[in-house]
């Protein structure tokens, strides 16, 4: 079997996560959270779009990490972010962040928004 390390040139993978928290690219960051290409912040929730919608050239879809279980976000915060061009494609947290390093790793225009679980 051939293993192949892999790298993410600029972007942060998803190291790990907990109660409260996650870890990205070797960083704990405590409560929700936004991993884009120009970094990692702090997230307001559903009502914070602002730096979403500001990545959208550099972003073709954003996954929603809804904490512990997965949910659907409110319409008008899908709605505000289609608008400006951005997939949204809503998942538990800890599935949004496999999902996120799986196309990372491929070189995807992707971005996180998380609630920790």
């Amino acid at each position: 079997m051939r293993l192949t390390e892999i790298t993410y040139d600029n972007a942060k993978p998803i190291d790990g996560y907990g109660p409260g928290f996650f870890r990205i690219g070797g960083q704990v960051i405590e409560g929700p959270v936004t991993v884009m290409p120009s970094g990692v912040a702090g997230w307001g929730g559903y009502d914070d779009t602002a730096a979403l919608i500001a990545a959208a050239d550099k972003v073709d879809v954003v996954f929603v990490g809804t904490g512990a279980e997965i949910a659907h976000p409110p319409a008008a915060f899908r709605q505000v972010l289609e608008a400006a061009g951005l997939g949204v494609e809503s998942m538990a947290s800890p599935a949004a962040c496999r999902t996120y390093n799986v196309l990372l790793s491929e070189g995807r225009r992707v971005a996180l928004a998380l609630f920790p679980v």
